[in-house]
């Protein structure tokens, strides 16, 4: 994508930030554009590919511009996100990081292979192998083998069974065995840097031995892909992974401003791009008011929101339900009726799920409205 169809796409809409109704879900340019530069550049200077997760953000514009910057693909958590990205023009090197089981969504995969370029899937199971290979008719489908980073959620657990399940693939006139895949996912946020490392180093003994025994069985993996924000560097350092399917990076939720990234307790290498502004909607209790975003404007999977701006200092939100949150000032203050509050996003992906539009701006300036095109697409 050049530059100019990058900036053509930021005339949707121009105004004031500070104009919008809240509660609205808000994306720094700026903020957003050094994140998706900053790890397209490390990637490059360690010699990874990236084939970053969609599942954060659920934008085509975002995902056109992390290939833009040099990702190879975007992966997508469900076969549906996959189908909203090819919906809107991203049909090169698309991964469904979730396995594609029930013989509807499998008659879709096989579809969305027919129009995309260098698809693939995950599997774990020779069952899952056998139907997607009597549905791939056509076109050669990619099949990623899924290991079990311990979790037990999906995955094979052991090098056997990975044999086994490369074995059934290449059985399978309709499919192409790919590689491997483990994304751990239970590693993400623990925020001393060490040890997050010395949990890494565990799952790295797994995945080397999956990939001693591959090699061994004349089944050398070509992608190993996994890795995520937390554990971005740590990934490259263990020399397993070929593609890292980073995807917080481009927002920065709470979680991960919670942890040392870089090891060395020095400020996260990425910014906070997504926040979402809140207005105060009643003052009538000395030392707190309520703000019109609730349970139904953030994720409650993690901490509350942080305050970012707007607010006298020492401010702290806690929900208040659905519709509205508290904003706990103390001493007796109290602030203005309309006064805008932005607070970050405590979970990035859940958060975005919540709402429609992404409100792009620059400054106080409303530069596009994006939307949320593959919001809700969990199947």
């Amino acid at each position: 994508m050049t530059d100019e169809e990058l900036h053509g796409h930021l005339i949707d809409q121009q105004g004031s930030r500070r104009e919008l109704n809240t509660p609205v879900l808000v994306i720094d340019l700026d903020a957003l554009t050094r994140n998706i530069a900053s790890m397209a550049a490390f990637a490059r200077g360690r010699g990874v590919q990236l084939r970053p997760h969609a599942k954060t953000h659920k934008s085509p514009e975002i995902a056109k511009r992390q290939i833009a910057a040099g990702a190879i693909g975007i992966c997508c958590a469900k076969l549906g996100e996959a189908e909203v990205m090819a919906d809107h023009g991203v049909t090169t090197g698309l991964h469904i990081t979730s396995p594609v089981v029930s013989p509807p969504a499998i008659r879709r995969l096989i579809g969305l292979n027919e129009r995309t370029q260098d698809l693939m899937c995950v599997a774990d199971s020779v069952e899952n192998v056998q139907a997607l290979g009597a549905a791939a008719t056509g076109k050669p489908l990619g099949v990623i083998i899924d290991l079990d980073p311990g979790i037990h959620r999906t995955g094979v657990t052991s090098a056997e069974a990975a044999i086994s399940l490369v074995r059934a693939v290449q059985a399978e006139p309709g499919l192409q065995y790919k590689g491997i895949q483990c994304y751990c996912g239970a590693q993400q946020h623990i925020a001393d840097f060490e040890e997050r490392r010395t949990a890494m180093d565990g799952r790295a003994e797994f995945i080397s031995s999956v990939v001693a025994a591959l090699i061994k069985a004349d089944a050398a993996p070509q992608i190993v892909t996994g890795g995520g924000t937390g554990t971005h560097r740590i990934d490259v350092d263990l020399g397993l992974f070929t593609e890292l399917q980073v995807g917080s990076y481009v927002f920065m939720d709470s979680q991960y401003l919670a942890c040392d990234l870089a090891g060395d307790g020095s400020p996260a290498p990425f910014e906070t791009a997504l926040m979402v502004d809140a207005r105060v909607v009643s003052a009538n209790t000395p030392g707190m008011v309520t703000l019109d975003a609730g349970i139904k404007a953030f994720s409650t999977d993690a901490a509350a929101p942080a305050v970012i701006a707007g607010a006298v200092d020492g401010a702290r939100y806690a929900f208040m339900g659905d519709e509205h949150g508290a904003l706990i000032l103390g001493g007796g203050q109290t602030m203005d009726l309309g006064q805008v509050v932005t607070l970050a996003a405590p979970h990035c992906d859940p958060t975005v799920n919540l709402h429609d539009t992404y409100h792009v701006v620059q400054g106080d300036t409303l530069r596009a409205l994006w939307p949320v095109a593959a919001r809700g697409r969990s199947r």
